[in-house]
């Protein structure tokens, strides 16, 4: 899979751009704040809607415009050009000039995987970030969860409003509580076994990659769920038990809402034992073998972007790091300075020129 074309308008400090990539590396150089994440940026929006950083869509469009658009041509088994516009009353999505009116007809068409220094999030904020990361990886490669997700959270949101209802009005459970309970359950059961797959598919990878990166320790990923080793009439009644206590408090206090994944280092919890550089590297790992799980999965490449790699890792964790990544994949790198980079990989290499919004395709070595 590759994006071969990519076009912007109004994107961030992008007022207008028009450019090629190659099939394999592509590496996107310049000062801080001239525009190559922003670039990076527009590919992952390509492939998932939304932005990796914070805030809605709208943050996208360039000051003093009202519209902003990202256009790709991406090649996978066939050619398809995908479209997404962006104004104020939110985002229209387009394939082949066709509408797209649900995301869930959208996703896992375009696989991407990122690393972003921000992304050391996923190991220090909430329980909150995890799920969201679980959720967006796994929605890109497999539609029918997103599916789930979408339906767990509007039957959710339901019972939750009838726990307020009940409540306000001095009410004890009722049929109708429970009709909405097994829903919840029926659907939650189907998250948990998609995530508890996808962990599993992750963790036959990533303790060989890690070692390969830091040549030391043993890394792995803990799924924490309460619905775990539970078939639905357990879990009928563990809501049952705690009834009265989620009518007090008006919410959902059980499900897959809550949970957790822990990165595991040698037996000990990477949030709370870890240095920073043994936290990147985890993130890092994770994200390497998602392209090996995508390869299984999908049968197919992912498109790999590694954001301000360089300024993150030494010298000779990079090299590891590069070492896994397969050349006939598709990837973007994005740095201060190419001076620093392998003369190899520049001579293979597209470099892009980042400067106030304007890239500038430069020759390397007579290339």
């Amino acid at each position: 899979m590759e994006i071969s074309s990519l076009k912007l308008l109004n994107f961030r400090n992008y007022e207008s751009l028009d450019i090629n990539f190659s099939k394999h590396t592509n590496i996107i150089y310049g000062l801080n704040g001239m525009g190559k994440t922003n670039l990076v940026e527009a590919i992952y929006m390509l492939a998932l809607t939304k932005t990796f950083r914070l805030g809605n869509e709208t943050v996208v469009i360039k000051k003093g415009k009202n519209i902003a658009k990202i256009e790709g041509t991406i090649k996978d088994n066939i050619t398809n050009n995908y479209k997404i516009i962006i104004n104020d009353n939110g985002k229209r999505i387009k394939i082949n000039n066709t509408k797209i009116t649900k995301i869930s007809d959208y996703m896992a068409k375009i696989n991407i995987i990122v690393f972003n220094p921000d992304d050391l999030k996923i190991i220090k904020d909430t329980p909150m970030t995890r799920r969201k990361l679980l959720n967006i990886e796994i929605s890109g490669i497999d539609k029918n969860y997103l599916i789930n997700l979408t339906n767990y959270n509007k039957i959710l949101k339901q019972r939750n409003s009838y726990l307020k209802v009940l409540n306000k009005k001095n009410i004890s459970a009722n049929a109708f509580l429970t009709i909405l309970t097994e829903q919840l359950i029926e659907v939650g059961m189907n998250l948990v076994k998609s995530r508890q797959e996808f962990i599993a598919n992750i963790n036959s990878y990533i303790t060989d990659i890690y070692y390969t990166i830091t040549k030391k320790g043993s890394l792995s990923i803990n799924y924490k769920s309460e619905y775990l080793k539970k078939d639905k009439e357990t879990l009928l009644k563990m809501y049952q038990k705690n009834i009265s206590r989620e009518i007090m408090f008006g919410k959902t206090l059980f499900g897959p809402h809550h949970d957790d994944i822990e990165f595991i280092v040698d037996n000990e919890i990477v949030k709370e034992y870890s240095s920073v550089g043994e936290q990147k590297n985890s993130v890092i790992a994770f994200k390497l073998a998602e392209i090996k799980n995508i390869e299984q999965v999908l049968n197919k490449k992912p498109i790999l972007i590694l954001d301000d790699l360089f300024s993150e890792l030494d010298k000779e964790k990079i090299n590891n790091i590069l070492k896994l990544i397969d050349n006939d994949m598709q990837t973007f790198i994005t740095t201060t300075d190419i001076d620093n980079i392998d003369l190899k990989l520049l001579s293979k290499s597209k470099i892009f020129k980042c400067n106030y919004g304007k890239i500038i395709e430069e020759v390397q070595n007579g290339k």
